[in-house]
């Protein structure tokens, strides 16, 4: 017999009887999430404010407040600026805590979030048609001594996309041309128009026979490609990826942050997370505040020698 959700929370916390950390949440709940619905990090928020409010007993609901991986972060703001008691949580990319406070954003300068705990890394890969003349990085970068190769990506300040940039300079070589695309899939290799797509492994699942992938851009090999080396493989200066996690104000309760963290982690830990996690491809874990607390200090340094590689 399943243990009643509740109970787990319960255990998981040592949540005395008639302590003040029962009174949260005394209300409605917010997560926020700073995309359109249906991405991954939309799908695992809502995932994790279901089991919220099946564990608390009050409405939990996502709000999507586009505003792209780069800002101005509408939705941070919206959350920077809301009462520091739980009631409204941001599902962040990696961008928010550690480029958000240097874009001139006043109210997210200094950095007015701690996290609650990061949950997910997007399968972002280097990718080549499977009879490209290079078929790894190494060999991508004696190629393109010599020829023009073509990079399509989802924009430039991105975090996969800073990195390909810099891994480029790294590695000696430098990408002849780059693009922005809405969509990098299996016909954007097949038609010829780039020669190597900085995408997601769940973009190309039809077809990823026919492909090559020359590396991920995640802290550990994608269980999909796990031959492909990552990033901080080949350049272990570029150890950096494309992450997502839950953070509130940091004047929040450390016991609100607990609560939080509770769920969130039964919830990433379940058999329809996992699930998910096989159908895409993305890597699905619980790190924990202190671990992703250090994460962050790490990315800041990683993203100020990005921006020194490529003078930005």
């Amino acid at each position: 017999m399943k243990t009643p959700f509740k109970l787990v929370l319960a255990a998981a916390l040592a949540i005395p009887a008639g302590a003040a950390l029962a009174e949260y949440p005394e209300g409605p709940v917010q997560f926020v999430v700073p995309w359109p619905p249906g991405d991954l990090e939309d799908v695992l928020t809502r995932m994790i404010a279901e089991d919220f409010q099946a564990a608390y007993g009050q409405p939990a609901a996502v709000l999507n407040r586009p505003g792209g991986g780069g800002g101005p972060f509408p939705g941070a703001v919206e959350v920077a600026t809301a009462p520091a008691d739980g009631s409204m949580i941001g599902s962040f990319v990696i961008g928010v805590p550690v480029v958000g406070p240097t874009i001139g954003i006043p109210e997210l300068d200094p950095d007015p979030f701690v996290p609650v705990g990061i949950f997910l890394t997007y399968p972002f890969v280097l990718a080549a048609s499977g009879d490209a003349p290079f078929q790894t990085m190494q060999e991508l970068a004696a190629y393109a001594q010599d020829h023009d190769v073509l990079l399509g990506h989802f924009g430039a300040v991105l975090t996969p996309t800073q990195v390909s940039m810099a891994m480029a300079h790294e590695m000696g070589f430098s990408w002849a041309a780059d693009a922005a695309y809405d969509a990098l899939d299996c016909n954007t290799l097949a038609s010829g128009d780039v020669d190597v797509i900085n995408t997601t492994i769940q973009l190309i699942m039809p077809c990823l026979d026919d492909v090559t992938i020359l590396a991920s851009v995640t802290g550990e090999r994608l269980s999909l490609a796990p031959d492909a080396p990552t990033t901080g493989e080949l350049v272990p200066s570029l150890d950096i990826s494309l992450w997502n996690g839950l953070f509130v104000h940091k004047d929040t309760p450390q016991e609100v942050i607990d609560r939080i963290a509770a769920v969130a982690q039964q919830t990433i830990a379940s058999e329809r997370a996992q699930a998910f996690a096989a159908e895409t491809g993305a890597q699905i874990y619980w790190m924990d505040q202190a671990a992703a607390t250090a994460q962050i200090a790490a990315d800041i340094a990683t993203v100020a020698r990005i921006s020194e590689i490529l003078g930005n």
